[in-house]
């Protein structure tokens, strides 16, 4: 069957925990980081940092490059470079050891644009970021767009964000999947412009009983199956 037939012509993504672990790469590093200032000499308790840390991203965004600052702040109440350069590094460097796609990521992209199916990423993180995730995990050559929230200046479930995903692929709504794990943004606002969707159960944080997307997907690669069946792929 032709491409041009196809009932799903394209399948838009979120990024961070659809396609990557985010949050666990996200603990292990600021575990990391609080050991490596304790190591440069900061006498903090490393359970109740860990949990400080986490809360102002939590406050502030998880993509707030500041956090380290505000921290030592809090603590000594001045930023002292000797201790933010030991975080900042122990950090990074899990950071870099710990981000990881979910198994069958790349399987299932393969799959996906073997058959001709056109692939996005949707996501609000901004734009340096995601990309310098997508180019780690060596994606990037799936996509034919990235949408982050300095391309949209809105966050999901704000309808222009996929809409610009739907532009740049050149297709219908109707003719897509969005594949995310936050069911109030990835769930909600590709719905309502008549978008199919999948709940990635795999990433989901929040312990989510329902999700309200026409499919629950326990591991990514369900997806081949979900786009085989409705294009009629053998």
């Amino acid at each position: 069957m032709s491409r041009d037939n196809f009932s799903i012509k394209g399948v838009i993504f979120d990024l961070d925990n659809t396609l990557l672990d985010f949050m666990k790469m996200k603990e292990v590093a600021v575990r990391a980081a609080v050991k490596g200032m304790i190591e440069a000499g900061l006498e903090i308790n490393e359970d109740k940092s860990y949990q400080d840390i986490i809360s102002i991203y939590e406050e502030f965004g998880w993509e707030n490059q500041k956090v380290f600052d505000v921290f030592l702040k809090q603590c000594i109440g001045v930023v002292d470079n000797k201790y933010l350069a030991a975080g900042i590094v122990a950090y990074r460097r899990a950071r870099e050891a710990n981000l990881l796609a979910y198994p069958n990521v790349n399987r299932t992209l393969m799959t996906l644009a073997k058959y001709g199916i056109k692939l996005a990423v949707v996501s609000d993180a901004p734009s340096r970021e995601a990309w310098m995730r997508i180019y780690y995990l060596s994606l990037y050559h799936y996509f034919d767009a990235v949408i982050t929230y300095d391309d949209s200046g809105v966050r999901k479930p704000s309808a222009k964000p996929f809409q610009l995903a739907l532009r740049s692929l050149n297709i219908k709504p109707q003719e897509s999947i969005m594949v995310g794990d936050w069911p109030e943004r990835d769930v909600v606002g590709a719905q309502q412009i008549g978008m199919k969707t999948a709940f990635a159960v795999y990433g989901d944080t929040f312990g989510t009983q329902y999700s309200g997307a026409d499919w629950d997907i326990d591991d990514i690669f369900e997806l081949v199956d979900i786009v085989k069946e409705i294009n009629g792929i053998a």
